[in-house]
């Protein structure tokens, strides 16, 4: 692998080959209609490459521990189209979490427009977590894991899309439980959050293993949250 990508940035670097023709999306691609969508296109699949290895990359290691050559190198893109699209590597991980949790949001939008109970609806919200590859499950710990890395207005930017994709869609389906007499008067916000934190702990190899799988997981959630742990 490491042979063919010698051979292929060697080839690039002649200015002749067909690789960095059908690659770099810096190169203007004619086409039979003159039009540019084409470099469009392939500069959005550019895009989405990065992005798809810097999911990767930043899921299973630490952020001080990922390079920019790391993640050019599995997406299989020059370092020179790489910071064409991202000045830095703060820039690139902004705009990989960003997109990921814009996806969550809508996702967990569903549970939220759902008809059926406060139970109906936060047991949805938590299958939809579930489905999810464990790959894209993992992404939604890095903000708390990451966070302290970031300021300003990078940090408030990562704090707000969470806050968008998953503690707010479980507090209004925890608010309007609360509105019905499903759930008794509170801070829908705490318990919330009270909840997600529940969600994680199931998310755990051990959970998961002394529970039997994901459906039991999401019941087990559910009852927690609803009934508790006591005996009355």
């Amino acid at each position: 692998m490491h042979d063919e990508r010698r051979q292929r940035d060697a080839v690039d670097k002649t200015g002749g080959g067909w690789y960095r023709e059908h690659t770099d999306p810096r190169v203007c691609l004619s086409d039979e209609s003159g039009s540019m969508a084409t470099t469009q296109t392939r500069a959005e699949a550019t895009i989405n490459d990065i992005l798809n290895a810097a999911e990767i990359h930043f899921g299973q290691r630490n952020y001080a521990d990922v390079s920019m050559s790391d993640i050019a190198y599995l997406a299989d893109v020059t370092k020179g189209a790489l910071y064409h699209h991202f000045k830095n590597k703060e820039a690139l991980y902004v705009a990989m979490l960003t997109r990921d949790l814009e996806e969550k949001r809508i996702i967990f939008q569903q549970a939220v427009d759902a008809p059926g109970t406060c139970r109906d609806r936060l047991e949805l919200s938590t299958k939809l977590l579930f489905q999810m590859p464990e790959a894209k499950r993992r992404l939604i710990r890095l903000v708390r894991r990451d966070i302290n890395i970031f300021k300003g207005k990078t940090r408030a930017l990562l704090v707000k899309a969470y806050q968008d994709a998953l503690p707010q869609s479980v507090q209004a389906i925890i608010q309007a439980g609360i509105d019905t007499g499903e759930i008794a008067p509170g801070d829908a916000r705490l318990l919330a959050w009270e909840y997600i934190a529940l969600v994680e702990v199931v998310l755990t190899d051990y959970a998961q293993d002394t529970l039997g799988g994901p459906e039991q997981c999401v019941q087990f959630v559910l009852n927690l949250f609803l009934n508790g742990a006591g005996t009355q």
